[in-house]
């Protein structure tokens, strides 16, 4: 394994200048996350009516909408709702999925066929789709759309999960730990869990990308949290009726909302090369 130095880490980093971008975008979307307020002094609930529609300027960088409420203030504040929203629908898909895909690769037989006949039916199935009924289920809420963006990627990181778990127990060592006299369950846990997890934790950071667009787009439909709550995906719905004339209330939330999408893919298609080419 090659150990980079600070100056050639640096030096690599700086050959990819779109990568770099790439964690600048996702770093400020966290840093609106965590601290809107640093960001922004306006608030996102309270606008001024006089100032409706006002155009972006210095004093409002994204504009305002029909109530004068900042639109920049409502994106900063929106970032929260919408990654927390996507932070739990990947740790679910992720912590089921891998469960799931754990117990078909690992027990086989009737186990394997059982559950991956039943990860076929949901692949099948449009993720957005599901996502749709899953929350039209449980009710709408920026909550509940996480779980049913996160149940509905659970099939993905189940037949991930399977195949590799289905790679490592061929492996000669796992071989040679049953024949030195390890259980099932010690193997598992010191063999065949450490070992299968690369894969899926590449998933799962391509899953970030996919989940912060389910999650926009549901709450686009007005699955999500409801008006006056920042969300990214209902910001841009609130400018749909006034994109004629007052085009910024739409473009300038979604332009922000797909920047993110496009650096949180970039990231995971790095993170998902092989380090030694």
């Amino acid at each position: 394994m090659t150990v980079l130095t600070a100056p050639r880490a640096t030096r690599e980093i700086l050959r990819q200048p779109v990568l770099v971008a790439a964690w600048v975008v996702v770093a400020l979307a966290i840093g609106w996350a965590l601290f809107p307020q640093l960001f922004t002094s306006f608030s996102p609930y309270t606008g001024d009516p006089t100032a409706s529609f006002a155009p972006p300027s210095a004093d409002h960088w994204f504009g305002t909408d029909r109530l004068g409420r900042d639109l920049y203030a409502r994106c900063v504040y929106g970032a929260r709702t919408t990654l927390t929203a996507t932070l739990l629908a990947v740790v679910v898909a992720f912590g089921i999925g891998t469960v799931i895909g754990l117990v078909a690769g690992y027990f086989g037989r009737l186990w394997d066929n059982a559950i991956m006949r039943v990860v076929d039916v949901f692949l099948a199935i449009p993720s957005l789709l599901l996502a749709m009924v899953v929350v039209s289920v449980l009710g709408y809420s920026a909550n509940n759309i996480a779980l049913a963006v996160g149940i509905s990627s659970i099939a993905s990181f189940a037949r991930v999960m399977r195949s590799e778990v289905l790679a490592v127990v061929g492996q000669d060592y796992v071989k040679a730990a049953y024949g030195a006299g390890a259980g099932r369950l010690a193997v598992l846990a010191r063999h065949v869990v450490p070992n299968s997890l690369s894969s899926v934790i590449a998933l799962a950071a391509l899953e970030v990308g996919t989940a912060v667009l389910a999650v926009a787009s549901l709450g686009f439909l007005g699955y999500g949290s409801p008006p006056p709550e920042p969300e990214w995906g209902l910001l841009v719905a609130e400018g749909r009726d006034y994109v004629a004339v007052h085009p910024w209330i739409s473009i300038l939330p979604g332009t922000a909302l797909a920047l993110v999408v496009i650096a949180a893919h970039r990231i995971s298609t790095s993170l998902r090369k092989d380090p030694r080419r």
